[in-house]
């Protein structure tokens, strides 16, 4: 009586895709998750899945110091990121300074302390001071310098703190920078 009559379904409906859709039927549950399964590859023993975690961890460490020597923005420390800092490190990298021989210069007045001659004792007693003062100087000088071309090419980013960070890259051994470095003494280039 108060049934309600539907009209009987055409044997082939239209399929009806809207736009945006997927395209397909949505597939069963079961057929999904038997997509998703996968073998367990556990190690067998703490041990064996320690050594594992070991490996992939010296892998990435292996990476992650040859990206940072290459200078690879990806794997550089903060302090190394950005453009100011690698003009900074291009500025110091394309000169020749005091402070990167001032290891050596140190080695040799240790040894010339050895010597039991008075003029060698004398220059022992005053070269480390002068040395120090040069370093000093040139580092302000570098400082001075890159502070002044970073505003002049990159005005909007911030200049903060990339004098030390020049200061303190002169004076570390060339070879032994890290990032390493990218431009040859003498060359302007990059700069």
């Amino acid at each position: 009586m108060f049934k309600r009559r539907t009209q009987e379904a055409p044997p082939n409906p239209p399929q009806v895709v809207k736009p945006g859709g997927k395209g397909r039927p949505t597939p069963k549950r079961r057929d999904a998750e038997k997509r998703n399964r996968q073998p367990i590859t556990a190690p067998s023993n703490r041990k064996e899945a320690y050594k594992k975690v070991r490996e992939r961890q010296a892998a990435d460490r292996v990476k992650a110091r040859e990206g940072m020597q290459r200078g690879d923005e990806k794997y550089l420390l903060k302090r190394d990121k950005g453009p100011v800092r690698k003009l900074a490190r291009d500025y110091v990298d394309s000169r020749r300074t005091v402070g990167s021989y001032l290891m050596y210069a140190m080695f040799a007045i240790v040894l010339l302390s050895l010597i039991p001659i008075p003029a060698a004792r004398l220059l022992v007693l005053f070269a480390p001071p002068l040395l120090l003062l040069a370093v000093f100087g040139e580092g302000l000088l570098l400082s001075r310098g890159i502070k002044k071309l970073a505003a002049e090419r990159y005005p909007e980013e911030s200049q903060k703190g990339v004098g030390m960070y020049a200061a303190m890259r002169a004076m570390q051994i060339r070879r032994l920078r890290v990032p390493a470095a990218q431009v040859k003494i003498g060359e302007k280039d990059g700069i």
